[in-house]
């Protein structure tokens, strides 16, 4: 893909009686930087979660151990749309060769692979059935990413992050070998999601362990045909840091606690399957 071997690790489910040999949704995971598909996926442990849904997963390898998640074009990463033409020919490769249902693509990711996911869905709605951050943010500032259509999009974020604060990093300290994007906040980034999608004010409630706040995506939005009775949320789960709630694995040093309030695969995988109104 532009000159570069790209990889990924893929899980196929079992073929059950009920699906047969029809097509599959398809999941696309991306890892958070400095790590890599193997470590999200025993992060997250999303081809467990994913088998009992008959959903294909996509680990792929971000170039670096990172992604180009935001729109400015920097010495490391002097195509800043590469990632995004990258998972675009992904998803067209599946589709052809493991019959993954292109109207049923979804994206998720963990910190810079979680903003990976949200410009995805900012930049390419139309391709995506839905997509889930787990303390991603929206890029902003000079790398500032738009969204630009309706699409269903959850925001799951550590109320106590010490790596990236709930409230976003405008000002980022630099970084001697990649710079740090700075970001939205959580809420203003699943707000711009909300606002790209015609929803009206959102509604806000207490749950165990997190507040969900939840936007129904307008009926009249532009391109929203696809996306009739869709929500975006935002879950900020207490007690936890630039963590992926629920997971088994320790996180690095300094990247504060792991919420067992909630599992956010399961919670991420629920919402693929029904983007409605939280539960």
């Amino acid at each position: 893909m532009d000159g570069d071997v790209r990889q990924y690790l893929l899980h196929r489910p079992p073929t059950s009686a009920a699906d047969g040999d029809g097509p599959r949704p398809l999941l696309i995971a991306f890892h958070g930087r400095g790590a890599d598909a193997a470590e999200l996926r025993a992060k997250t442990r999303l081809e467990r979660a994913a088998t009992a849904r008959g959903m294909l997963v996509a680990f792929p390898e971000g170039l670096g151990h990172g992604w180009g998640a935001g729109t400015q074009a920097t010495k490391q990463r002097p195509d800043p749309a590469l990632d995004v033409r990258f998972t675009e020919a992904l998803i067209k490769h599946l589709v052809r060769t493991e019959r993954a249902d292109p109207g049923r693509v979804y994206v998720a990711g963990f910190s810079n692979g979680g903003s990976m996911a949200l410009r995805m869905a900012a930049e390419r709605p139309a391709l995506l059935a839905g997509a889930a951050s787990v303390s991603g943010q929206l890029p902003t500032g000079d790398a500032a990413v738009e969204p630009t259509g309706p699409v269903p999009v959850m925001v799951v974020y550590g109320a106590d992050d010490p790596v990236r604060p709930l409230a976003g990093l405008p000002s980022p300290p630099p970084d001697p070998e990649e710079p740090i994007l700075p970001t939205r906040s959580a809420r203003d980034s699943a707000a711009a999601f909300a606002a790209a999608g015609g929803a009206g004010e959102p509604v806000t409630r207490e749950e165990k362990g997190y507040d969900r706040t939840v936007w129904r995506l307008g009926k009249d939005a532009h391109g929203g045909d696809r996306r009739t009775g869709g929500t975006v949320q935002l879950l900020v789960v207490e007690d936890a840091g630039h963590t992926w709630p629920g997971s088994t694995v320790p996180p690095p040093e300094g990247f504060g606690p792991v919420s067992k309030a909630l599992d956010a695969t399961d919670t991420i995988l629920d919402f693929f399957t029904d983007p409605g109104p939280g539960r």
